[in-house]
């Protein structure tokens, strides 16, 4: 897959410089080497996953055949299990390893949650088709009771296989939208994302099916809020600077951040978040950089680790004169969201990162995208935006 080559120039001399320095300085690498005492998930095609699941059955009626009493293993996913490797920049899963008893009273009904998910993965890997979390609760409502029990189910069957949900053909609804500098093949059709007009392309979650072909994009732009995004796409902004633009409306599912990773590592892009000036921001930022604590035996397949913190920062609030009347209090949940954020090991380790936490706490503010509007509707596309990117004003 190649990169494209473009005839039209860069209107910023200076951003691109400072793009290609980015780009120079490596900032994610090809390769993850994983610390050893963290467990290895391998993104699998089909007939790798079948024959993991065949493996597995195959162990537990050995079990019964010997003993009477099977047992399944699967890597614990509790919070004491969760390692930040600060090498990688990522949340991971240590070795830790739980059993779940077939004969127990007390895992009886999970155990049969897992045996049924992971019959139903079998079915989907067969016959080559995908199914929704939301299906695999209606599969069976009554042992399920709940859908969290069934999502909790598929992401045990997925970490007992080692591999990724993406692998057993569970996918999440879709939800993202990306639009700009991109053509990509979904089995024989060809898209171009950048005449798909205001609404873009809807991720798909059937993200073994979808293949990037080329892309003439400088960077890449992830965006909170589909309210912002919507004026980028409106303004073409992919246009003036040749970009990617991704929003996931909030926190990214898997599907969305799967894909971030792939345009990041295929096409060698450098990548930029827009979020809300709002310890919730800062969150999502962290999702898409280092992975998330629930899913962090799938962060090498989903984190970002090169992703750079554009803004809002509380530092621009005053720097591009945000009225007071639009800047929000901050709640005392608020504050309490930014002093977890504050004690998380992967922002101690960035001073920057502290300093505009440690702002927004002392004025107790917080600011959503939206706040530009008030310089006019076009602030964020023609001024905002490229002044940051041309500066290099990111974190």
């Amino acid at each position: 897959m190649a990169k494209k080559k473009t005839d039209q120039k860069w209107d910023f001399k200076a951003t691109k410089t400072l793009l290609q320095e980015y780009l120079a300085k490596g900032t994610e690498k090809k390769d993850i080497n994983l610390p050893d005492d963290t467990i290895k998930i391998d993104d699998l095609n089909k007939k790798e996953t079948l024959n993991r699941i065949y493996k597995m059955v195959d162990g537990v009626i050995a079990k019964i055949l010997s003993s009477g009493r099977p047992t399944i293993e699967l890597p614990s996913r509790s919070s004491s299990n969760i390692i930040w490797d600060e090498d990688n920049d990522l949340l991971l899963l240590g070795r830790q390893i739980m059993e779940k008893q077939f004969h127990s009273l007390t895992s009886v009904a999970d155990i049969t949650r897992l045996m049924r998910v992971l019959e139903i993965v079998d079915e989907l890997l067969v016959k080559d088709i995908h199914a929704t979390k939301r299906e695999i609760f209606y599969t069976d409502v009554k042992l399920f009771t709940d859908q969290k029990n069934s999502d909790k189910s598929i992401e045990d069957v997925a970490s007992m296989l080692y591999t990724t949900r993406n692998s057993t053909h569970i996918v999440a609804a879709p939800k993202g939208t990306c639009v700009g500098r991109l053509r990509i093949r979904d089995r024989n059709d060809i898209i171009d994302l950048e005449g798909l007009g205001s609404g873009g392309w809807t991720i798909s979650p059937m993200l073994d099916n979808i293949e990037i072909l080329e892309s003439d994009a400088e960077f890449i732009l992830v965006i909170e809020k589909d309210a912002a995004m919507m004026r980028l796409a409106e303004a073409r902004f992919w246009r003036k600077y040749p970009c990617i633009l991704l929003t996931a409306q909030g926190v990214g599912n898997v599907a969305v951040r799967m894909f971030l990773k792939r345009l990041s590592k295929e096409l060698n892009l450098p990548v930029f978040s827009l979020v809300d000036s709002d310890p919730y921001g800062h969150y999502i930022h962290s999702i898409y950089l280092r992975g998330s604590k629930r899913l962090s035996y799938e962060s090498p397949f989903l984190a970002t680790p090169n992703i750079k913190l554009l803004g809002v920062l509380t530092r621009d609030l005053d720097a591009y004169n945000i009225p007071n009347e639009v800047r929000l209090p901050m709640t005392k949940v608020d504050i309490k969201r930014t002093k977890d954020i504050l004690n998380e090991d992967f922002v101690k380790q960035n001073k920057e990162w502290r300093d505009d936490l440690n702002l927004a706490l002392k004025l107790k503010i917080k600011a959503e995208i939206q706040a530009f509007s008030t310089h006019g509707f076009e602030f964020l596309t023609e001024k905002y935006l490229p002044e940051k990117l041309s500066t290099g004003d990111w974190i």
